[in-house]
């Protein structure tokens, strides 16, 4: 994924309402109508969300004779998971190199006879 998408796709899930949008999503296509529904805003607000979470790539938005309806594209979302997991496992290793220094320098201490702060 590229970087603008990856920002796109965070910027968009920033937004509390949008994330509910997704979730709801998650379970089904839904029209504005039906998104709205469960949120004290109006259908046009409901519809700039939609909007932004389109361009991230988030929502695809189709026509089903007079309906349009709504629904969730993984790609994105798959892809935000996939930098977050890389992400969390250089950290990981990091926080394991620093283990094993931090045990060396514990066993330096213990040759040396000093007491260790534990």
């Amino acid at each position: 994924m590229s970087p603008e998408l990856l920002d796109r796709t965070f910027a968009a899930l920033a937004d509390p309402t949008r994330r509910a949008i997704i979730a709801r999503l998650a379970l089904g296509d839904a029209t504005v109508t039906e998104l709205a529904a469960p949120f004290d805003i109006s259908q046009p607000a409901v519809s700039k969300h939609l909007k932004v979470l389109e361009r991230a790539g988030l929502v695809v938005r189709g026509r089903d004779a007079q309906r349009r309806p709504s629904r969730l594209n993984r790609v994105p979302l798959d892809a935000a998971v996939l930098w977050l997991e890389e992400f969390r496992r250089t950290r990981e290793e990091s926080f394991q190199r620093l283990d094993t220094v931090l045990e060396q320098l514990k066993a330096v201490e213990r040759q040396d006879g000093k007491p260790e702060n534990t």
